[in-house]
């Protein structure tokens, strides 16, 4: 009994010390700002695309883009939430004449931690245009317009940072944080998504299967994915300018169904890839900050004669001011909620 609470004492009495020590190691490398509030004016874009080859001849594919434009917005940094609020501005909008229409609803929440990462979110586009995969072939438009095409992408991605004393990830992409030093971490990213894509005709026409050596087509595709992929992390530090690299790539375990074009349902499941890319370049200093950020995510999918590829991409520009907290600013959004 004496030699157990002699253990007990010893445990009670070490955990604390251990905790001051990473926490004394993490204020070496990052800064953080509990008495501040931040607001940032911000341009964002958001698009989803998907291209299709034969599982042949990788060297033509059709690539299905939507329409879409810009957005631009305000966000806030309050109670320890990051927040933004944007609306869509006639940016980078091309011609609807030649490129066609598209309608884009796109919905995500992000939270980052010291070592975890999370992304929701729910994506719906109709409405896509394809250029012309052969400049040496003569279609009857030089950009195929399917507004017919309907796609739906909700998932979940989760990341997980081990290094957390010396690396921070809210430092290049929500700036709650600032990095001081240069350093890294090895990570893990895990998602799980169902793809789901609609049309009312082949979504590969005999008209232009052709012009990618393809001969399956199909229609009302879907599929759901499961995905564990490693990755590494690296920030390059100078005063306060900061360049963020991050990448992670793995298996990924596909259920698919399609519709062939005799009407039958089609089933099949598949081991393929995802890849997630991040690249962030700013500045962070205690009371300015910007930046822009390019997030990128790729899936491949290899089903009957076709390779079919989807990839998801944000750019974001920014730049911010810190504020001292005074008031009702203090609060934190965990105290709004009953304690137990």
């Amino acid at each position: 009994m004496v030699r157990l609470l002699s253990a007990l004492i010893a445990v009670w009495v070490c955990v604390p010390v251990a905790h001051a020590q990473t926490d004394s190691l993490r204020d070496i490398y990052i800064k953080q700002f509990p008495d501040k509030f931040f607001i940032w004016p911000l341009l964002k874009k958001r698009e989803i695309s998907f291209s299709l080859n034969s599982r042949d001849d990788k060297g033509k594919k059709l690539t299905y883009k939507p329409n879409t434009s810009f957005s631009a917005g305000i966000g806030f940094y309050i109670f320890e939430v990051a927040t933004e609020v944007t609306f869509a501005v006639p940016i980078d909008e091309r011609s609807k004449a030649s490129y066609g229409s598209s309608d884009a609803r796109d919905l995500q929440i992000n939270s980052l931690s010291k070592s975890w990462g999370i992304d929701l979110y729910s994506q719906k586009y109709s409405g896509f245009y394809v250029p012309n995969p052969s400049p040496n072939q003569t279609l009857p438009d030089p950009f195929i317009k399917r507004s017919d095409i309907q796609l739906n992408n909700t998932g979940v991605n989760l990341r997980y940072v081990f290094n957390k004393n010396k690396f921070s990830l809210r430092s290049a992409y929500n700036y709650s944080e600032r990095q001081i030093k240069s350093a890294g971490s090895v990570l893990i990213s895990g998602t799980l998504n169902t793809f789901r894509l609609q049309a009312d005709s082949s979504v590969l026409s005999q008209l232009y299967a052709p012009a990618i050596s393809a001969v399956s087509t199909f229609k009302n595709f879907q599929y759901t994915a499961f995905s564990i992929a490693p990755g590494y992390a690296y920030s390059l530090i100078y005063k306060s300018f900061f360049l963020n690299g991050t990448f992670s790539m793995g298996p990924a375990h596909y259920w698919i169904s399609y519709t062939a074009p005799d009407q039958t349902t089609q089933y099949n499941i598949t081991l393929n890839t995802f890849a997630d890319v991040r690249v962030a370049l700013g500045y962070n200093s205690d009371l300015f900050f910007g930046g822009m950020s390019l997030v990128a995510q790729t899936r491949d999918i290899r089903f009957d004669e076709i390779h079919f590829a989807n990839g998801t991409t944000a750019f974001k520009l920014l730049v911010g001011y810190r504020f001292r907290e005074v008031g009702i600013l203090k609060k934190r959004a965990s105290d709004y909620f009953p304690k137990r």
